[in-house]
C-alpha cells in the first residue's frame, strides 16, 4: 500500500547519508589522491586509453558490486542493512536509491575505489557516474525488453525483479558474467512468460 510513496521518502531519508561519505571521497578523488586526469593529452593511451577505461570501469565495478551486493545477503548483515530495499518485491523506478544508507554507500565503493587504482579521465567519470544511476533506476523500472541476443549477457529489469521476488539469484548490476560464475544466475521468469506482468495479464484477461 502506498508504496512509491514509501519508496520516495526511504530514499529521501537515506541520500544525504549515503552523500557525506560520498562527497568526501570526490574530494580526495578530485584534489589529486586518485588517478583522475584532466586532459586527454594527460594520458599515455591518448583517447583509446578513454574508451578503453570505460569498459574496464563497468567490469570492474560490475565484478564489486556483485561481491558486495551477494555479502549485504549474508544473515550477518541482511536484516540490518540490506532488507529495506527488498520490501519491495515488484519495485518502481523510486526503489532504485531506497536503501539504508550503508547499503547504499557500500555499493557505490567499486565507483570510487576504481580511480584511485586506475587512470580515468574527470568528465568521464562524471558521465559514467550518471550513467550508472541511471542504469540502477532502469533495472528497477519494469520494463523487461531487452535485444534477443543478449537476454543472457546484460542484467535488466527482468533479471533484477527476479532478484526481489527469489533472492538468491542475480546480484549483478549490468552483466549476468558474475552470477553465472558465482552460480547466482537465473533466466527471468518474464522471458519464459511467468512474470509478475504475465501473471497480472492472465488476472485481468479473467
Amino acid at each position: 500500500q502506498n508504496q512509491v510513496r514509501r519508496e520516495i521518502a526511504y530514499a529521501l531519508r537515506s541520500l544525504p547519508w549515503i552523500s557525506v561519505p560520498t562527497v568526501a571521497l570526490f574530494f580526495a578523488e578530485v584534489r589529486g589522491y586518485s588517478k583522475l586526469y584532466d586532459n586527454i593529452e594527460d594520458s599515455p593511451y591518448g583517447w583509446s586509453g578513454v574508451f578503453l577505461s570505460m569498459l574496464s570501469f563497468l567490469f570492474f565495478t560490475d565484478m564489486g558490486i556483485y561481491w558486495i551486493h551477494r555479502g549485504l545477503h549474508h544473515k550477518l548483515f541482511y536484516k540490518r542493512f540490506h532488507k529495506p530495499h527488498h520490501l519491495w518485491k515488484i519495485a518502481t523506478p523510486f526503489a532504485s536509491h531506497a536503501f539504508h544508507p550503508v547499503d547504499g554507500f557500500m555499493q557505490s565503493l567499486p565507483y570510487h575505489v576504481y580511480p584511485f587504482l586506475f587512470p580515468l579521465h574527470k568528465i568521464t567519470y562524471l558521465g559514467l557516474y550518471i550513467f550508472v544511476n541511471v542504469w540502477t533506476i532502469s533495472i528497477h523500472d519494469g520494463d523487461y525488453r531487452v535485444p534477443r541476443l543478449l537476454r543472457h549477457v546484460i542484467n535488466g529489469s527482468a533479471h533484477h525483479t527476479d532478484h526481489h521476488l527469489y533472492f538468491d539469484y542475480n546480484y549483478g548490476q549490468y552483466f549476468t558474467l558474475w552470477d553465472k560464475i558465482g552460480g547466482s544466475y537465473k533466466s527471468p521468469t518474464s522471458f519464459e512468460g511467468k512474470g509478475p506482468h504475465d501473471y497480472l495479464r492472465r488476472l485481468q484477461e479473467k
